[in-house]
């Protein structure tokens, strides 16, 4: 599927999409890939003389993944996107380089109404270099202002 593909599902763009393309996809599991070219933004900084994608831009790639997945079994008139809401037993195994590719696996382990259970694997030649679960639930759009932050979160706090 083409980066088109993964524009219409989630609003990520560049700097920060993390997919580059959808190798297979069915109700409950996707497949992608992203290279990392060496020209990224971070590697000026992570580490300068041994340059490494950041581990939470791992998790971040799988859980895009996990937002086009999920694009497909909602209905687009509920006009929802999924956020992440939790990460659990994350475990790196594998640096990831500049100039390697990953492969991103996601599927849906449960869905509760609107709680969607992932279970995620990064993997670089065949080696897994993060694996983990975690959890999204979905959020209006109309809630996400343009400043990011949502109506929950503009709401006066009640004094104890």
């Amino acid at each position: 599927m083409s980066l088109a593909d993964i524009h219409a599902a989630i609003p990520h763009r560049k700097p920060f999409l993390l997919i580059d393309e959808i190798i297979s996809r069915s109700e409950n599991q996707i497949v992608c890939r992203k290279q990392f070219t060496g020209e990224e933004f971070f590697f000026a900084g992570h580490y300068p003389r041994f340059p490494l994608v950041p581990g939470v831009l791992l998790c971040e790639a799988a859980m895009q993944a996990g937002a086009v997945l999920l694009s497909g079994l909602i209905p687009a008139t509920e006009n929802a996107l999924p956020v992440a809401t939790r990460m659990n037993d994350v475990r790196f195994k594998r640096l990831v380089r500049p100039g390697e590719s990953i492969e991103i696996e996601v599927e849906l382990s449960e869905r509760l109404a609107d709680a969607f259970f992932l279970t995620a694997k990064v993997s670089c030649e065949g080696k897994v270099a993060v694996r983990f679960d975690f959890a999204c639930t979905l959020l209006p759009r109309e809630a996400i202002t343009t400043n990011g932050t949502t109506d929950a979160q503009r709401a006066p706090r009640k004094e104890n």
